[in-house]
């Protein structure tokens, strides 16, 4: 990456413009054909235009909202997740009554309320790279509100081997970044971040959080962008990187430039296998020595010392029984010696030889194994939980599955033990 000091580029517009408005979409974007350098032909190439929105989650609610409420022609969603009580903090999309449906139905329903007669395709698929070349190629904008590394990466680089103009927006916790990507005008994501990173190297907003109105500060920026390249208009993001700190208010600009060492992107295959592992949680590998997979654990579930290092709210949620409770915080803070304080309140009267410590999906508990490692006894196996409580929640539910679809006479009712605590959606 190369930081330069240039004069933000601007670009002629991407479409051309129908040929003209109903009085009805003269009525309703009348606040747009009145802005000075807009107008009715800034409309009218709206009405014209096409963009794939990747993700109907946090980032793609107020994408989806603002590019549909200006007059975008017409809209294609993808997303393959459904809606969870936990969007609803944030994905303002939906509502409590779509808990449980595909989150593009819910999406497309949304936009229809703000216009009926708006044009939306509906995707419920993950992007992946034997689709990704087809839609960026339909489309005439991309706006990406994904949510993981492999799908980022692989916007990037299709949009690359297309050259089709992208939006690109991350958050994280209280911070979030905006850039615009259009190949042939300028430097893309991988001047800026040359590799692609492990799965599990910065928490989800699962494990992390987020706040939820940075969802609407950072997608109202990316709905902005696609309309200024949907336009022509002012200077979109090209070579530069909008970084926003919710926390003290503050806007900032990293400015970079394409890197003359970086090799072009000329097909699919590095991003393909990064999709591969990123869709299969890294369930299709052995687990790594530090680790026990689910199964493993489940038939071991009563020889060993489990750890939980998640938050007080989310053991509330659900727990594994007979689990102990260390926060990730404390056991940073105290170390092994937490470790073995939350033994001696167990009541062993020695360290247990074998160690398992979860949290909600795996990445919390392996940053713990990892930084206990250095002072773990001699004799005694520490491992994290491959995939967390949502893998042991799921092996639970299949296996419940199984026996319910078992004749009656041959179930056998198997009691829980004590200190259970409630099983759900962490």
């Amino acid at each position: 990456m190369t930081t330069v000091a240039a004069t933000p580029p601007s670009l002629p517009p991407l479409v051309d413009p129908v040929e003209s408005l109903s009085r009805t979409e003269l009525e309703r974007y009348s606040r747009h054909l009145s802005l000075p350098g807009f107008g009715l032909e800034g409309q009218r190439r709206l009405r014209a235009a096409s963009v794939l929105v990747i993700g109907a989650g946090g980032l793609g609610a107020p994408v989806l909202n603002y590019l549909a409420a200006a007059g975008v022609g017409s809209i294609t969603i993808i997303d393959d997740d459904v809606v969870e009580a936990s969007n609803l903090q944030r994905q303002i999309i939906h509502r409590n009554a779509d808990v449980g449906r595909p989150k593009v139905s819910s999406a497309a329903d949304a936009v229809h309320r703000l216009d009926p007669n708006f044009e939306v395709r509906t995707i419920a698929e993950r992007l992946s790279p034997e689709n990704v070349l087809g839609l960026f190629a339909e489309h005439d904008v991309v706006v990406d509100g994904a949510d993981n590394f492999a799908t980022r990466y692989l916007s990037n680089d299709a949009a690359e081997l297309t050259g089709t103009p992208l939006v690109w927006g991350t958050i994280f916790r209280f911070a979030g970044q905006v850039s615009t990507f259009v190949p042939g005008h300028g430097p893309m994501l991988r001047d800026l971040f040359p590799d692609i990173p492990e799965p599990d190297s910065v928490p989800n907003c699962a494990e992390g959080g987020v706040l939820g109105v940075l969802c609407g500060t950072v997608g109202s920026a990316m709905a902005t962008e696609a309309i200024k390249l949907i336009c022509g208009i002012g200077a979109p993001f090209i070579g530069r990187l909008l970084r926003y700190e919710a926390l003290t208010g503050e806007y900032s600009t990293l400015r970079f430039s394409l890197d003359p060492d970086r090799p072009p992107v000329t097909d699919l295959t590095e991003v393909a296998a990064a999709c591969a592992v990123d869709l299969d949680g890294g369930g299709v590998a052995e687990p790594a020595a530090d680790e026990i997979d689910v199964a493993e654990f489940l038939s071991v579930e009563d020889d060993v010392f489990v750890v939980d290092v998640r938050e007080d709210w989310e053991r509330e949620l659900a727990a594994i029984p007979g689990s102990m409770h260390l926060p990730l915080g404390a056991l940073r803070d105290g170390g092994w010696q937490a470790l073995e304080s939350l033994v001696g309140a167990s009541g062993r009267s020695e360290t247990p030889v074998d160690i398992v410590i979860h949290c909600k999906s795996g990445a919390r508990s392996a940053e713990a194994v990892h930084f206990l490692s250095g002072s773990v006894p001699a004799g005694v196996r520490l491992r994290s939980l491959a995939g967390g409580i949502e893998a042991w929640e799921a092996a639970a539910r299949a296996s419940a599955d199984q026996r319910d679809q078992r004749p009656a006479d041959s179930r056998t009712w198997v009691p829980v033990r004590s200190g259970a605590g409630p099983v759900g959606q962490s």
